[in-house]
């Protein structure tokens, strides 16, 4: 099995693309180990001293660093834990329902129009785009009478240096021209 590494803007995660489907559908943050326990792999990652945030997208999963570590010191257990998760046959989790997607608030009438065309770009134009880079952007909520449009920033978007320019200056932008209900784009924490 060869598993591919490729740099994210976020100098402290660093995406591992495995070569085979991750989560297929939906992603899974993970912020630290107690939310770890669902997913095995996840676990022995928490295990490696220097971890200290994973996430998992459909083909790839990143992997965060605390400040103090050195990539040249956690790359080689990182890459034996995933080779060996992978050719072990173990699930990603222990439960089925453990994939995480857009927030499910119910929304009526016009507003829910609204909030449906906001999530169809999200899901067709920009969340292909910032999985590049290793990360996710989630609906959370739309709020009607200021128009603001909440987004969980995840994976290597989360904490990024520049997220907050691609979700100001690329989202909310983006979001502003084909949604004129929209003013502004915040993000959850």
């Amino acid at each position: 099995m060869f598993i591919q590494t490729e740099a994210t803007p976020n100098p402290e995660v660093l995406k591992f693309l495995p070569g085979r489907e991750v989560m297929g559908e939906g992603s899974r943050d993970f912020r630290d180990a107690s939310e770890a326990a669902v997913s095995p792999l996840a676990a022995e990652l928490f295990d490696i001293e220097g971890v200290v945030r994973v996430f998992f997208g459909p083909d790839f999963l990143t992997v965060g660093k605390h400040p103090g570590s050195a990539w040249a010191h956690l790359k080689a257990p990182i890459l034996a834990a995933i080779m060996d998760h992978f050719t072990s046959g173990r699930p990603l989790f222990e439960d089925a329902g453990a994939a995480a997607g857009h927030a499910d608030t119910v929304y009526e009438g016009d507003t829910a129009q609204i909030v449906a065309e906001i999530k169809e770009l999200l899901d067709t134009r920009i969340r292909p785009a910032v999985a590049q880079d290793g990360g996710d952007i989630l609906f959370e909520r739309f709020e009607v009478d200021t128009g603001v449009v909440w987004l969980n920033m995840r994976g290597a978007c989360s904490g990024c240096p520049s997220s907050t320019a691609t979700l100001k200056a690329g989202v909310e932008n983006m979001l502003k021209h084909y949604v004129p209900e929209v003013t502004r784009v915040e993000q959850t924490l």
